[in-house]
């Protein structure tokens, strides 16, 4: 297994594979996953655009992450900014790297390949800052939320229903830069 840092073209270019495991991570139906297909295409355009890719020795695609910076008339900036004061706005949302997708098909879960994922964009993030939403889950039990605590992300917004999903969501948040490990 190898993770790699992925140019706006590379992403686009595995643009089925970086899909697919989105689906399966996520457990979305297909129909979701097409409309998903646009969102992604036009966010490596997005300034501050950093991508990497989990890829196995044959080249297969098993988890990817990506983030941008975050600004007005971008949707999910747009959505968090009305839900918070003016003082946590500016806390958060001035500079911010925003982790948009983080996912690992599920069997090759629990192998740290998520955590590498996390720690290389956060790593080549631009900002002051960096947000993420994960659905509302046991933090005890849920990988991808022990994931977000190891790193140090802290409640920014809890049980918040952004418009076309029924599922509650955390909006978490850490300052940057993260520092890369010690070698």
């Amino acid at each position: 297994m190898r993770l790699v840092r992925w140019t706006p073209d590379d992403l686009v270019r595995r643009l089925d594979d970086v899909v697919a495991v989105y689906g399966e991570a996520m457990g979305y139906r297909t129909d979701l996953l097409e409309a998903r297909r646009g969102y992604i295409a036009t966010h490596v355009r997005r300034p501050g655009f950093r991508a990497v890719a989990s890829l196995t020795n044959d080249g297969r695609l098993a988890g990817f992450g990506y983030g941008y910076l975050g600004s007005f008339g971008q949707w999910w900036h747009d959505q968090v900014h009305r839900a918070l004061d003016a003082p946590t706005r500016q806390r958060w949302l001035t500079h911010c790297f925003e982790v948009v997708e983080l996912h690992v098909r599920p069997p090759a879960q629990g192998h740290g390949l998520g955590a590498g994922q996390l720690r290389a964009l956060l790593t080549m993030a631009e900002g002051d800052t960096t947000l993420l939403s994960t659905p509302e889950a046991d933090e005890q039990t849920s990988r991808a939320w022990r994931l977000y605590r190891r790193f140090g992300f802290v409640d920014v917004l809890r049980d918040f229903h952004f418009p076309g999903d029924d599922r509650p969501f955390g909006v978490l948040g850490r300052a940057l830069p993260l520092k890369p490990p010690a070698s």
